[in-house]
């Protein structure tokens, strides 16, 4: 692939012009990355099996993990469902355009491809206004994982994209740091009771103010060659640095405390440390030689999502052997930060 082009596209009132360039790069069965409101894409055509093998090879992603397929409106729905529930049709209207992404039967358009076997496939209509532009400019739903090589740190700026993917993507459309900053809630509608696969933009509780008791998944299935996950974001090992992550959890004081200490062995041993904390607890790490991050205030996690990625990517780019992290709480969306950090980590540890 010849070098990867990036293009600043306006957040409002997007130049019809580039995204002409980029539905035509779509539509040719080749890749272009794209801002969502969660984080960045890798797009090709959903109904493309060979648009869709590129991203695959692209990511070095394995078979076995699904992707999401992005629609522009509840309309384009029944292209690339069989069945559309009455369920599926309320959540919709509540929660789309936005980071919601729905697991219904999958339409025979589909490439199993796709769905890594299943019978199910994973839908969502994004709020971001230049990827709902391109799914409308292309003319088809738009196969898209988050535009990162496999199992590493998701991207929320361009520059992240490029870093990752630069030589492997035709097209970026760059419209600036993504708003959420963590990907979409996957909510399986195919089980007797609707089961967050994957806590993301749409909190549990805002599910359950709309239609009830709502599950979530507390093993993911083994995959196999014939059948792989039934959501993306399931591995044991997902969205992970590269310097060695580990993850405090317990209540603020404790994990403060046991933070420290970590830090102090790993700089006596000669490590660079990085800290990924909020921004009251950076003075407890004041009197040490270690590299810190904060994501914002602890109470305001649509902040902590916003920022959890970039800080990552930020302490691995300042070369750190080590990242300290603390846990946030489980409400909001502070459910889907710590599904993120949990899947990041190598050393989970309980501070008392």
């Amino acid at each position: 692939m010849k070098q990867t082009e990036v293009v600043f596209v306006r957040l409002s009132d997007p130049d019809p012009e580039i995204l002409a360039r980029a539905a035509a790069i779509i539509r040719a069965g080749r890749l272009v990355a794209f801002p969502t409101e969660t984080v960045y894409g890798l797009g090709a055509d959903a109904l493309n099996e060979a648009a869709v093998a590129r991203i695959f090879a692209a990511k070095g992603r394995p078979a076995y993990d699904p992707l999401i397929v992005h629609i522009a409106d509840l309309e384009d729905l029944s292209r690339v469902v069989s069945e559309v529930p009455d369920m599926a049709r309320r959540l919709a209207k509540r929660f789309w355009p936005g980071p919601l992404t729905l697991v219904l039967p999958r339409a025979d358009l589909v490439p199993t491809l796709v769905t890594a076997g299943r019978d199910t496939v994973a839908v969502r209509c994004p709020s971001h206004p230049v990827a709902l532009a391109l799914i409308q400019a292309s003319r088809t739903p738009i196969a898209a994982p988050s535009a990162n090589r496999f199992g590493r740190t998701s991207p929320t700026t361009a520059q992240h994209v490029l870093d990752d993917l630069g030589g492997r993507v035709e097209l970026i459309l760059d419209a600036g740091p993504t708003p959420i900053g963590v990907e979409s809630t996957v909510l399986d509608l195919t089980q007797a009771i609707p089961t967050i696969l994957r806590p993301g933009g749409v909190p549990r509780e805002a599910l359950e103010e709309e239609i009830g008791s709502v599950a979530i998944l507390e093993q993911a299935p083994t995959p196999t060659a014939e059948m792989g996950m039934p959501s993306p974001g399931l591995l044991a090992r997902h969205y992970a640095p590269r310097a060695k992550l580990y993850l405090f959890l317990g209540a603020p004081d404790a994990v403060l405390r046991a933070m420290r200490q970590e830090a102090q062995a790993h700089l006596s041993a000669h490590r660079r440390v990085g800290i990924l904390v909020a921004d009251e607890d950076a003075a407890a790490f004041a009197d040490l030689d270690v590299i810190g991050e904060t994501v914002g205030p602890a109470e305001d996690l649509n902040m902590v999502a916003r920022r959890l990625f970039g800080a990552l990517r930020a302490l691995d780019a300042q070369g750190v052997d080590v990242i300290l992290a603390r846990d946030f709480s489980v409400q909001g969306l502070g459910l889907a930060v710590r599904d993120r950090l949990r899947r990041a980590a190598d050393v989970i540890m309980q501070a008392s």
